[in-house]
Protein backbone atom coordinates (compact mmCIF):
# COMPACT_ATOMS: atom_id res chain seq x y z
CA UNK A 1 0.00 0.00 0.00
CA UNK A 2 1.06 3.61 -0.52
CA UNK A 3 1.73 5.40 2.75
CA UNK A 4 2.05 9.16 3.23
CA UNK A 5 4.10 9.85 6.38
CA UNK A 6 3.83 13.37 7.78
CA UNK A 7 5.97 15.34 10.22
CA UNK A 8 8.87 13.09 9.30
CA UNK A 9 12.27 13.51 10.91
CA UNK A 10 15.54 11.78 10.17
CA UNK A 11 15.11 9.28 12.98
CA UNK A 12 11.62 8.35 11.69
CA UNK A 13 12.83 7.67 8.18
CA UNK A 14 15.84 5.74 9.43
CA UNK A 15 13.76 3.43 11.63
CA UNK A 16 11.22 2.70 8.89
CA UNK A 17 13.83 2.15 6.19
CA UNK A 18 15.62 -0.31 8.48
CA UNK A 19 12.72 -2.78 8.17
CA UNK A 20 11.20 -1.69 4.85
CA UNK A 21 12.48 -4.79 3.06
CA UNK A 22 10.35 -6.99 5.31
CA UNK A 23 7.19 -5.36 3.97
CA UNK A 24 5.93 -4.42 0.52
CA UNK A 25 4.56 -0.99 1.22
CA UNK A 26 5.65 2.21 -0.52
CA UNK A 27 6.31 5.10 1.87
CA UNK A 28 6.47 8.78 0.93
CA UNK A 29 8.24 10.80 3.62
CA UNK A 30 6.91 14.35 4.05
CA UNK A 31 8.45 16.84 6.48
CA UNK A 32 5.43 19.15 6.84
CA UNK A 33 2.82 18.45 9.48
CA UNK A 34 -0.55 17.22 8.27
CA UNK A 35 -3.16 19.97 8.21
CA UNK A 36 -5.62 21.33 5.68
CA UNK A 37 -2.93 23.14 3.71
CA UNK A 38 -0.78 20.02 3.35
CA UNK A 39 -3.46 17.33 3.04
CA UNK A 40 -3.09 17.40 -0.76
CA UNK A 41 0.26 15.61 -0.29
CA UNK A 42 -1.67 12.54 0.84
CA UNK A 43 -3.70 12.27 -2.34
CA UNK A 44 -3.12 8.94 -4.04
CA UNK A 45 -2.05 7.27 -0.77
CA UNK A 46 -4.33 4.67 0.81
CA UNK A 47 -2.68 5.23 4.18
CA UNK A 48 -1.73 8.36 6.10
CA UNK A 49 0.85 8.01 8.87
CA UNK A 50 0.76 11.04 11.20
CA UNK A 51 2.44 11.88 14.49
CA UNK A 52 1.20 13.61 17.64
CA UNK A 53 1.12 17.21 16.36
CA UNK A 54 -0.51 16.49 13.02
CA UNK A 55 -4.08 17.79 12.92
CA UNK A 56 -6.74 15.37 11.74
CA UNK A 57 -9.94 17.30 12.24
CA UNK A 58 -13.10 16.71 10.22
CA UNK A 59 -11.94 18.97 7.40
CA UNK A 60 -8.55 17.29 7.03
CA UNK A 61 -10.12 13.84 7.24
CA UNK A 62 -12.49 14.76 4.42
CA UNK A 63 -9.53 16.05 2.40
CA UNK A 64 -7.54 12.83 2.71
CA UNK A 65 -10.63 10.67 2.20
CA UNK A 66 -11.33 12.45 -1.08
CA UNK A 67 -7.72 11.74 -2.03
CA UNK A 68 -8.15 8.01 -1.50
CA UNK A 69 -7.03 7.49 2.10
CA UNK A 70 -8.86 4.77 4.03
CA UNK A 71 -6.48 4.14 6.95
CA UNK A 72 -4.90 6.53 9.43
CA UNK A 73 -1.95 4.62 10.92
CA UNK A 74 -0.84 6.74 13.85
CA UNK A 75 2.76 6.19 14.86
CA UNK A 76 1.93 7.19 18.42
CA UNK A 77 -0.08 5.93 21.37
CA UNK A 78 -2.08 9.14 21.73
CA UNK A 79 -5.01 9.86 19.43
CA UNK A 80 -6.44 13.12 20.78
CA UNK A 81 -5.42 14.88 17.55
CA UNK A 82 -7.91 12.81 15.52
CA UNK A 83 -11.65 13.50 15.22
CA UNK A 84 -12.69 9.88 15.68
CA UNK A 85 -16.37 10.53 15.05
CA UNK A 86 -15.62 12.22 11.74
CA UNK A 87 -13.32 9.35 10.77
CA UNK A 88 -16.07 6.83 11.54
CA UNK A 89 -18.61 8.78 9.49
CA UNK A 90 -16.25 8.71 6.51
CA UNK A 91 -15.37 5.05 6.97
CA UNK A 92 -11.70 5.79 7.72
CA UNK A 93 -10.07 3.27 10.06
CA UNK A 94 -7.79 4.71 12.74
CA UNK A 95 -5.06 2.57 14.31
CA UNK A 96 -2.27 3.46 16.71
CA UNK A 97 0.85 2.09 18.36
CA UNK A 98 -0.44 1.44 21.88
CA UNK A 99 2.87 0.32 23.32
CA UNK A 100 6.15 1.28 21.70
CA UNK A 101 8.32 1.26 24.81
CA UNK A 102 6.84 1.91 28.23
CA UNK A 103 10.39 1.85 29.57
CA UNK A 104 11.43 4.78 27.37
CA UNK A 105 8.74 7.13 28.68
CA UNK A 106 8.84 5.91 32.29
CA UNK A 107 12.61 6.21 32.49
CA UNK A 108 12.44 9.74 31.09
CA UNK A 109 9.90 10.70 33.76
CA UNK A 110 12.24 9.44 36.47
CA UNK A 111 15.17 11.22 34.79
CA UNK A 112 13.25 14.52 35.00
CA UNK A 113 12.69 13.99 38.73
CA UNK A 114 16.36 13.24 39.38
CA UNK A 115 17.60 16.13 37.23
CA UNK A 116 15.31 18.58 39.04
CA UNK A 117 15.92 17.19 42.51
CA UNK A 118 19.72 17.09 42.25
CA UNK A 119 19.96 20.29 40.14
CA UNK A 120 21.92 18.45 37.45
CA UNK A 121 21.31 21.02 34.74
CA UNK A 122 22.30 23.94 37.02
CA UNK A 123 25.43 22.13 38.16
CA UNK A 124 26.40 21.36 34.57
CA UNK A 125 26.03 25.03 33.57
CA UNK A 126 28.09 26.17 36.58
CA UNK A 127 30.96 23.81 36.01
CA UNK A 128 31.28 24.91 32.38
CA UNK A 129 31.96 28.41 33.79
CA UNK A 130 34.54 26.99 36.25
CA UNK A 131 32.12 27.54 39.13
CA UNK A 132 32.49 24.54 41.44
CA UNK A 133 30.45 25.94 44.33
CA UNK A 134 27.77 23.66 45.78
CA UNK A 135 25.62 26.47 47.19
CA UNK A 136 22.05 26.23 45.96
CA UNK A 137 22.38 22.64 44.76
CA UNK A 138 20.92 20.84 47.77
CA UNK A 139 18.45 18.13 46.82
CA UNK A 140 16.64 15.41 48.75
CA UNK A 141 16.75 11.64 48.96
CA UNK A 142 14.14 10.11 46.71
CA UNK A 143 14.20 7.10 49.01
CA UNK A 144 11.25 7.19 51.41
CA UNK A 145 9.28 9.80 49.46
CA UNK A 146 5.70 9.31 48.31
CA UNK A 147 5.23 9.20 44.54
CA UNK A 148 1.78 9.49 43.00
CA UNK A 149 1.27 7.75 39.65
CA UNK A 150 -1.75 9.07 37.75
CA UNK A 151 -2.73 6.35 35.30
CA UNK A 152 -1.41 2.81 35.71
CA UNK A 153 -1.35 1.53 32.18
CA UNK A 154 1.89 0.01 30.94
CA UNK A 155 3.88 3.25 31.18
CA UNK A 156 2.49 4.18 34.57
CA UNK A 157 3.15 0.70 35.94
CA UNK A 158 6.72 0.78 34.66
CA UNK A 159 7.28 4.17 36.30
CA UNK A 160 5.78 2.86 39.54
CA UNK A 161 8.19 -0.08 39.57
CA UNK A 162 11.18 2.20 38.99
CA UNK A 163 10.18 4.56 41.79
CA UNK A 164 9.56 1.56 44.04
CA UNK A 165 13.11 0.46 43.25
CA UNK A 166 14.32 3.77 44.69
CA UNK A 167 12.53 2.93 47.92
CA UNK A 168 9.54 5.19 47.32
CA UNK A 169 6.03 4.68 48.64
CA UNK A 170 3.77 4.45 45.58
CA UNK A 171 0.23 5.80 45.39
CA UNK A 172 -1.82 5.24 42.26
CA UNK A 173 -4.96 6.64 40.70
CA UNK A 174 -6.79 4.76 37.97
CA UNK A 175 -10.39 3.79 37.34
CA UNK A 176 -9.14 0.24 36.84
CA UNK A 177 -6.85 -0.66 39.75
CA UNK A 178 -4.37 -3.36 38.86
CA UNK A 179 -4.21 -6.13 41.50
CA UNK A 180 -0.85 -7.24 40.14
CA UNK A 181 0.74 -3.86 40.85
CA UNK A 182 -0.65 -3.91 44.36
CA UNK A 183 0.75 -7.39 44.99
CA UNK A 184 4.10 -6.72 43.31
CA UNK A 185 5.17 -3.42 44.85
CA UNK A 186 2.53 -2.64 47.44
CA UNK A 187 1.05 0.26 45.48
CA UNK A 188 -2.00 1.78 47.13
CA UNK A 189 -4.84 2.99 44.94
CA UNK A 190 -6.50 6.19 46.13
CA UNK A 191 -8.72 8.86 44.63
CA UNK A 192 -7.15 11.77 42.79
CA UNK A 193 -7.60 14.24 45.65
CA UNK A 194 -5.87 12.00 48.18
CA UNK A 195 -3.04 11.35 45.73
CA UNK A 196 -2.55 15.09 45.24
CA UNK A 197 -2.55 15.74 48.99
CA UNK A 198 -0.13 12.98 49.97
CA UNK A 199 2.42 12.87 47.14
CA UNK A 200 5.86 14.46 47.14
CA UNK A 201 6.17 13.68 43.42
CA UNK A 202 3.28 13.34 40.96
CA UNK A 203 3.80 11.76 37.54
CA UNK A 204 1.09 11.88 34.85
CA UNK A 205 0.55 8.87 32.58
CA UNK A 206 -3.00 9.14 31.28
CA UNK A 207 -4.34 9.91 27.80
CA UNK A 208 -5.84 13.27 26.90
CA UNK A 209 -9.61 13.13 26.57
CA UNK A 210 -12.29 15.78 27.07
CA UNK A 211 -12.61 14.60 30.68
CA UNK A 212 -8.88 14.75 31.44
CA UNK A 213 -8.27 18.13 29.78
CA UNK A 214 -6.73 20.43 32.43
CA UNK A 215 -7.08 17.72 35.05
CA UNK A 216 -4.29 19.60 36.82
CA UNK A 217 -5.87 23.02 37.22
CA UNK A 218 -5.64 25.72 39.89
CA UNK A 219 -7.94 23.79 42.23
CA UNK A 220 -5.96 20.56 41.89
CA UNK A 221 -2.65 22.39 42.34
CA UNK A 222 -3.92 24.06 45.51
CA UNK A 223 -4.61 20.65 47.10
CA UNK A 224 -1.06 19.42 46.46
CA UNK A 225 1.71 19.42 49.04
CA UNK A 226 3.83 22.58 49.18
CA UNK A 227 7.01 21.84 47.26
CA UNK A 228 5.49 19.06 45.17
CA UNK A 229 7.35 17.93 42.05
CA UNK A 230 4.98 17.68 39.06
CA UNK A 231 6.07 15.53 36.10
CA UNK A 232 4.21 15.28 32.79
CA UNK A 233 5.26 12.86 30.06
CA UNK A 234 1.66 12.20 29.00
CA UNK A 235 -0.08 14.98 27.09
CA UNK A 236 0.48 18.69 27.54
CA UNK A 237 -3.14 19.72 28.05
CA UNK A 238 -3.47 17.54 31.13
CA UNK A 239 -2.03 20.60 32.89
CA UNK A 240 -3.40 24.14 32.82
CA UNK A 241 -0.11 25.88 32.07
CA UNK A 242 -1.22 29.29 33.33
CA UNK A 243 -2.36 27.80 36.61
CA UNK A 244 0.98 26.01 36.90
CA UNK A 245 2.83 29.30 36.39
CA UNK A 246 0.88 30.91 39.21
CA UNK A 247 1.62 27.95 41.51
CA UNK A 248 5.31 28.17 40.62
CA UNK A 249 5.37 31.92 41.29
CA UNK A 250 3.89 31.35 44.75
CA UNK A 251 6.44 28.66 45.45
CA UNK A 252 3.70 26.09 46.02
CA UNK A 253 5.02 23.81 43.28
CA UNK A 254 8.61 22.94 44.04
CA UNK A 255 9.53 21.90 40.51
CA UNK A 256 7.98 20.87 37.21
CA UNK A 257 9.37 18.48 34.63
CA UNK A 258 7.50 18.80 31.35
CA UNK A 259 8.17 16.68 28.29
CA UNK A 260 4.89 17.86 26.77
CA UNK A 261 3.16 21.22 26.57
CA UNK A 262 -0.44 22.00 25.71
CA UNK A 263 0.42 24.41 22.88
CA UNK A 264 3.45 22.51 21.59
CA UNK A 265 2.08 22.23 18.06
CA UNK A 266 4.23 24.38 15.78
CA UNK A 267 6.99 24.65 18.39
CA UNK A 268 8.19 21.22 19.43
CA UNK A 269 10.16 19.15 16.89
CA UNK A 270 11.43 22.38 15.27
CA UNK A 271 14.64 24.38 15.48
CA UNK A 272 13.53 27.89 16.46
CA UNK A 273 16.90 28.99 17.81
CA UNK A 274 17.16 31.87 15.34
CA UNK A 275 13.69 33.25 16.08
CA UNK A 276 11.80 34.99 18.85
CA UNK A 277 9.57 32.53 20.70
CA UNK A 278 6.00 33.69 20.14
CA UNK A 279 4.38 31.60 22.87
CA UNK A 280 4.40 33.81 25.98
CA UNK A 281 3.25 31.04 28.31
CA UNK A 282 6.01 28.65 27.26
CA UNK A 283 8.53 31.49 27.37
CA UNK A 284 7.48 32.23 30.97
CA UNK A 285 7.77 28.58 31.98
CA UNK A 286 11.31 28.51 30.59
CA UNK A 287 12.33 31.38 32.89
CA UNK A 288 11.85 29.36 36.09
CA UNK A 289 15.03 27.78 37.46
CA UNK A 290 12.97 24.90 38.85
CA UNK A 291 11.26 24.00 35.57
CA UNK A 292 12.81 21.56 33.13
CA UNK A 293 11.23 21.31 29.68
CA UNK A 294 12.19 18.68 27.12
CA UNK A 295 10.68 18.77 23.64
CA UNK A 296 8.49 15.64 23.66
CA UNK A 297 11.49 13.33 23.59
CA UNK A 298 10.49 10.78 26.23
CA UNK A 299 9.67 8.24 23.53
CA UNK A 300 12.94 8.78 21.67
CA UNK A 301 14.96 5.60 22.15
CA UNK A 302 16.25 3.14 19.56
CA UNK A 303 13.98 0.46 20.94
CA UNK A 304 10.88 2.64 20.86
CA UNK A 305 11.52 3.86 17.32
CA UNK A 306 11.99 0.30 16.10
CA UNK A 307 8.74 -0.78 17.76
CA UNK A 308 6.84 2.19 16.32
CA UNK A 309 8.00 1.35 12.81
CA UNK A 310 7.20 -2.35 13.08
CA UNK A 311 3.75 -1.99 14.69
CA UNK A 312 2.78 0.74 12.22
CA UNK A 313 3.70 -1.39 9.21
CA UNK A 314 2.01 -4.43 10.75
CA UNK A 315 -1.15 -2.34 11.14
CA UNK A 316 -0.99 -1.39 7.47
CA UNK A 317 -0.41 -5.00 6.43
CA UNK A 318 -3.33 -6.27 8.52
CA UNK A 319 -5.60 -3.58 7.08
CA UNK A 320 -4.59 -4.50 3.53
CA UNK A 321 -5.44 -8.14 4.24
CA UNK A 322 -8.82 -7.22 5.66
CA UNK A 323 -7.89 -8.45 9.12
CA UNK A 324 -9.25 -6.98 12.36
CA UNK A 325 -6.90 -4.43 13.88
CA UNK A 326 -6.34 -4.93 17.60
CA UNK A 327 -4.86 -1.43 17.71
CA UNK A 328 -7.90 0.24 16.14
CA UNK A 329 -9.22 3.34 17.93
CA UNK A 330 -12.92 4.20 17.81
CA UNK A 331 -14.83 7.03 19.44
CA UNK A 332 -16.77 4.69 21.71
CA UNK A 333 -13.50 3.25 23.03
CA UNK A 334 -12.14 6.57 24.34
CA UNK A 335 -11.48 6.12 28.05
CA UNK A 336 -12.75 8.43 30.81
CA UNK A 337 -10.73 10.24 33.44
CA UNK A 338 -8.23 8.01 35.18
CA UNK A 339 -8.60 5.09 32.81
CA UNK A 340 -5.55 3.16 31.78
CA UNK A 341 -3.36 4.45 28.99
CA UNK A 342 -1.97 1.31 27.41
Amino acid sequence: MKIAMFDTHGYDEQSFRAIADEYWHEISYFKPRLMHDTAVLAHGHEVVCPFVNDRLDARVLRDIYDGGTRLVALRSAGYNNVDLEAAADLGITVARVPEYSPHAVAEHAVALVLALDRKIYRSWARVRDWNFSLDGLVGFDLHGKTVGIVGTGRIGQTAARIFHGFGCRVLAYDLRPDPGLIAEIGARYVNAQDLFRESDVISLHIPLTPSTHHMIDAEALATMKPGVFLINTGRGALIDSRALIEALKRGHVGAAGLDVYEEEEGVFFKDLSDRVLQDDVLARLLTFPNVLVTAHQAFLTKEALANIARVTLENVTAFERGEALRTEVRAELVLPTGAQAH
